[in-house]
């Protein structure tokens, strides 16, 4: 008997081609090592009891969800009540933006679980997407409810999948200094549905763990590069850039053709000799504001060359506040003039 469900060497060709990426995904699969799931329910229970932990956190969303979702199905189906059961579950985003970002990749890349990241992350971006459909949309039908009830189900069921098939097999598979590492990066999110990220004393003493790095590379909070790439990096970003120190010193441009010339030979020389007498005062009062905390940023707009340009000073702090120096950013916004001319045609 012959495949019919492939015909001529294209149909042969994309069997063959589908066989031979099951099987590579399934020796791949052979690298990781083998988990035991007998009691995974048990092991996410007992983090989702640690305050602070991010199971917890998360388990403690799921939790004013269900709350939510029972409102929301409860509710007068008038406009006003249903738009804005719609505004509240639509802060799940947040939610799914966690899980995206901490939770699915970890599983794939690392333990070769590829099924969340595969499938529950397709569905939280159909649910986000429904979601902004249903507020956006001018007139309530049947053909709305209909999707609303069904979006409701939806969400219901992710949350039903999480408590009881994502979060379990993260406990089983995830290492302590992982969990701290998710633990750290979830501050970087706003709060979901008013859950608050509780205080974690286990991870806070341990401290977000330092990633291996290579002799050549400068380690930074955000990660690890080498001088070559930090030069090229910041010789890409489409400004000119300046950095004076805490002490009025000269330290850093940027390379690049540039609209207010930088000599090299500025550099390690005190900021205010490159200044015209006119223009003096103006710096030592920028620069004396950030010293104090009184501003942050200053913005000035000029005509440059027959060119709209942006000038922005920003004092550049530490983690504890402290002013070690000012950036100062030089933009030209034409591309911005044009982008909104464009617009208003």
């Amino acid at each position: 008997m012959t495949d019919k469900t492939y015909t001529g060497k294209a149909g042969y060709k994309q069997r063959d081609d589908n066989r031979q990426r099951v099987q590579e995904a399934l020796q791949k699969q052979e690298q990781y090592p083998k988990r035991d799931y007998s009691n995974k329910l048990e092991k996410a229970q007992a983090l989702e009891a640690v305050l602070g932990h991010p199971l917890h956190t998360f388990s403690q969303e799921n939790a004013e969800l269900n709350t939510i979702l029972a409102r929301a199905k409860s509710c007068n189906r008038d406009q006003g009540s249903l738009k804005g059961s719609i505004s509240e579950l639509r802060q799940v985003a947040v939610h799914y933006a966690k899980k995206g970002d901490l939770l699915y990749p970890l599983l794939k890349v690392k333990y070769g679980v590829t099924g969340p990241s595969d499938v529950m992350w397709t569905h939280d971006d159909e649910i986000r997407d429904e979601l902004a459909f249903l507020e956006r949309a001018q007139q309530i039908d049947n053909d709305w409810t209909d999707r609303f009830e069904n979006v409701l189900k939806r969400i219901g069921d992710m949350k039903y999948k999480e408590q009881n098939i994502l979060f379990p097999i993260c406990a089983v598979n995830f290492t302590k200094e992982e969990w701290y590492g998710i633990y750290h990066d979830s501050k970087d999110y706003q709060e979901c549905f008013g859950v608050e990220n509780l205080f974690w004393q286990e991870a806070v003493e341990r401290g977000a763990d330092v990633p291996e790095t290579k002799d050549n590379e400068v380690v930074m909070p955000g990660g690890h590069m080498t001088v070559d790439q930090i030069t090229a990096l910041l010789n890409t970003v489409p400004m000119e850039i300046s950095f004076v120190d805490a002490d009025n010193i000269n330290r850093f441009f940027n390379e690049g053709p540039k609209v207010f010339k930088r000599p090299s030979m500025a550099i390690d020389r005190d900021v205010f000799s490159c200044h015209p007498p006119k223009i003096e005062p103006m710096v030592r009062k920028i620069i004396e504001d950030f010293r104090e905390g009184r501003r942050d940023s200053v913005p000035v707009w000029m005509e440059k060359n027959g060119k709209t340009m942006l000038v922005t000073y920003m004092a550049v702090r530490n983690n504890d506040g402290q002013y070690i120096g000012t950036a100062e950013f030089v933009q030209d916004m034409e591309f911005a003039k044009a982008h909104f001319a464009g617009k208003r045609r």
